[in-house]
């Protein structure tokens, strides 16, 4: 128990606590006791410049009977006046404890104790008395009783003992708090790593709705688990695609080779398998690519630099690098661009998503080369356009298309559709276009053009950039990028 965070956070605060009400206490009993003292004094003072008027005016008959008047009214204060043999001549204090009040200095206030009679008894108490000498060989002795300043420092000391017993009540109120509330967060954080560690990487840690310190890491730490859990099922993914899909072209190329080496020992033969071999080695090497550098762009590290650029300039460059590519298919290429496009991205990512979704619409949109129902020439078309903070890259065709149930899976690697498994390919396409997406904060979206397919790859706009942008296009100049 005295290891545990609760124990010393309780420690602490009772000593926090305490400390700063031991100075609170302490300081005001110290300004109290000093603000009584100066009232003390100056009433002594103000009692000794009265008396000592009076002894002027009247001599020491007015001075007796003004100390005896004096004398029986209620109250704290003290008179003695003795003549110059000390003995008492009028006042209400009976005597000092020890000595006389010829003992005491003149004009000094003094802290002594004095006793009255009260009936038979003769009772003791405090005072702070002054000794002024008249004339004559007279003495006169005015004071206050102290009492009440005592009982204030009995209250003072009564409530430090007090503060002491809230200050331990407190303490353990701060470690049930701190135990059952904060450490318990914290036990729990404990006890999600713990399963992680095991391998559950679906626990998240609690969050409470508080809207505390605890839930802002809670739901940072919980991002940060979820984008881990991604990024392990993508490896995982990864990895079974590369067991399973990669396996039969493997097998392929292992059986013309070994069917090559029983065949006839024949040059021509032999360079046939090989170059069949190389190619398709080489198909391999680009799916390897391909899944690399999708896995990279998925973990965010692709390495590649952002920076500014018009996506108008890449669609009107593709469309004029593909139209005569588009036209040998039996096709006809469409553009409509609604200029300047500006975002913020890699021009050879975009270019190279932009480039696959136009071979995937001319390879499935343009089979053939056969020509749309009443003899026209089937489109593909291209368009770039801007709809409030988003720049949309569209490529569409007017192929078989793909059902609206199947889209979703037409995004993951290595899915080929039944219309497509006739065609060469890997079904990487559109996942590496959607990783790049997704590198660049946007998405894919795929949609029925009636007929044929629309992929939309949908990106964030440069807002802060539009008017430079605008500006640069009014004046006839290139925009940056």
């Amino acid at each position: 128990m005295i290891r545990t965070t609760a124990f010393k956070l309780a420690i602490v605060y009772l000593l926090a606590f305490t400390g700063l009400t031991a100075f609170l206490i302490g300081y005001i009993s110290y300004n109290t006791n000093a603000l009584l003292d100066r009232q003390l004094d100056a009433t002594i003072t103000a009692e000794i410049n009265s008396l000592t008027e009076q002894y002027r005016r009247g001599g020491i008959r007015q001075l007796v009977s003004s100390v005896e008047l004096r004398s029986r009214r209620p109250g704290a204060s003290l008179y003695l006046v003795n003549d110059f043999s000390g003995r008492s001549i009028v006042g209400n204090v009976a005597g000092l404890l020890p000595g006389s009040a010829m003992d005491i200095p003149d004009g000094q206030p003094v802290h002594v104790t004095y006793y009255r009679l009260d009936g038979d008894q003769a009772l003791e108490y405090d005072a702070i008395v002054r000794i002024y000498a008249l004339p004559g060989g007279f003495r006169m002795l005015v004071g206050r009783d102290i009492a009440e300043r005592e009982e204030f420092n009995r209250v003072i000391r009564d409530a430090a003992q007090f503060s002491v017993l809230v200050m331990v009540a407190l303490g353990l109120a701060t470690w049930i708090f701190v135990s059952r509330a904060v450490l318990k967060r914290v036990e729990n954080v404990a006890a999600t790593s713990r399963h992680i560690m095991s391998g559950d990487l679906s626990r998240r840690l609690e969050v409470t709705g508080s809207g505390d310190e605890f839930d802002d890491l809670a739901n940072s730490l919980n991002e940060m688990l979820a984008r881990i859990e991604a990024l392990m099922i993508g490896l995982k993914e990864v990895s079974d695609d590369i067991a399973h899909d990669l396996k039969t072209p493997l097998n392929r190329l292992r059986t013309r080779l070994e069917a090559t080496l029983r065949g006839p020992a024949d040059a021509t033969v032999y360079r046939d398998a090989i170059a069949a071999s190389i190619g398709e080695a080489d198909q391999l090497i680009q799916v390897f690519d391909a899944l690399l550098r999708i896995a990279r762009m998925e973990a965010g590290s692709s390495g590649d630099e952002m920076v500014p650029l018009d996506a108008a300039e890449i669609v009107e460059d593709l469309a004029d690098l593909y139209e005569p590519v588009v036209e040998d298919a039996g096709g006809v290429l469409r553009k409509a661009v609604d200029g300047p496009l500006p975002i913020a991205g890699n021009r050879t990512l975009i270019s190279q998503a932009l480039a696959n979704l136009i071979d995937n619409a001319i390879k499935y949109g343009l089979p053939a080369g056969e020509d749309a129902p009443g003899g026209e020439q089937r489109p593909v078309t291209i368009k770039g356009l801007r709809e409030g903070d988003e720049i949309r890259l569209c490529v569409a065709d007017s192929g078989p298309g793909i059902p609206e149930a199947d889209h979703a899976r037409a995004l993951q690697r290595f899915v080929r559709l039944e219309q497509s498994r006739t065609l060469p390919g890997s079904g990487l396409g559109l996942s590496l276009v959607s990783a790049i997406a997704r590198l660049h904060g946007g998405r894919l979206v795929l949609a029925d053009a009636k007929p044929g397919l629309e992929v939309t790859l949908i990106l964030p706009a440069r807002a802060n950039e539009k008017k430079a942008v605008e500006d640069a296009h009014d004046r006839g100049e290139r925009p940056a990028g």
